[in-house]
């Protein structure tokens, strides 16, 4: 068990609000991730400030900062085990660009083209009601609405 701290990235006691190592680790083990340092580091990075939304490269640009020692590859592999544990959402958009929301809960996104900018839309704002029915042996997990946004000439 390591027990890394803030300052052992270089950041002051104050400097995130939100989710403490502790609560980074809890949150590991209780979906059954081992709470590795290079988990936790970037778990700390991607919880400390709330919801959002992240890229694999943003993130990975947030850790070189703090110097936190990771490859590329093992942000994308974090994310992805992340994700797959339901601590994360992955919202691939255009086949190209893949974000990861920290939210977990039920919503929708508006994304803003030609921009990494992800902008959260509550649930209940949007009606979907009338969905075809699954294929047999198929069940709907969830619904994800994407609108695209653009910005108005003007």
């Amino acid at each position: 068990m390591n027990d890394l701290t803030p300052q052992d990235l270089g950041y002051g006691s104050s400097a995130r609000q939100g989710c403490p190592f502790h609560d980074v680790r809890l949150r590991l083990r209780r979906v059954g991730l081992r709470p590795t340092r290079q988990r936790v580091s970037l778990g700390w990075l991607l919880f400390a400030k709330g919801d959002r939304h992240v890229s694999a490269e943003m993130l990975y640009e947030e850790a070189m900062k703090a110097r936190v020692p990771v490859s590329l590859a093992t942000v994308y592999n974090t994310l992805h085990q992340f994700t797959q544990a339901g601590l994360l959402r992955e919202l691939a958009i255009d086949g190209a660009k893949t974000f990861f929301d920290t939210d977990s809960s039920d919503h929708h996104h508006f994304v803003v083209d030609g921009e990494d900018k992800v902008i959260d839309i509550p649930a209940s704002a949007v009606d979907v009601a009338e969905l075809p029915p699954p294929p047999e042996g198929y069940e709907i997990a969830r619904v994800d609405v994407v609108v695209r946004l653009r910005k108005i000439d003007g």
